[in-house]
């Protein structure tokens, strides 16, 4: 059994803790994952991304930030960089960021054409929460 991550994008902090109970699937536009988690492997991410370096990203205070925690830290609500919504949200060439992101130690094995297929749904999830002036967030249960 693995930590199940569903990235979705909200209009506050405050309104993407509410979904710490129940999950954002009915209430916000979600992409569900699993092992994607929104540190370590969406800051590796970013910096395909953005050219950000990692070290960068993971100094930025949203990286992951903790805004809502239940059932002893099973269910969490934590930030995701606006650096990666934009970076998403900006991406032309995804297939090719896809076997890139696929190199990194953490996601050895998964398939480039998977990631693929996350990272569209993840782009459109991000312009989607620009246009709207939204930020980003992960919804993580172990």
């Amino acid at each position: 059994m693995g930590v199940l991550y569903d990235y979705f994008a909200a209009p506050s902090d405050d309104a993407a803790a509410t979904t710490v109970i129940g999950g954002p699937k009915r209430r916000f536009p979600t992409v569900q994952t699993k092992s994607l988690d929104p540190e370590v492997v969406m800051g590796q991410l970013e910096e395909l991304l953005t050219g950000r370096a990692y070290d960068d990203v993971a100094e930025d205070p949203r990286w992951g930030d903790g805004i809502a925690i239940e059932h002893e830290g099973d269910v969490l609500v934590l930030t995701v960089t606006d650096g990666l919504r934009d970076g998403l949200a900006a991406a032309d060439d995804l297939d090719e960021v896809a076997v890139r992101w696929a190199e990194v130690e953490e996601l050895d094995g998964f398939d480039p054409a998977v990631l693929a297929d996350i990272l569209h749904d993840l782009k459109a999830l991000a312009a989607e929460a620009k246009r709207n002036g939204e930020r980003l967030y992960c919804w993580a249960s172990v």
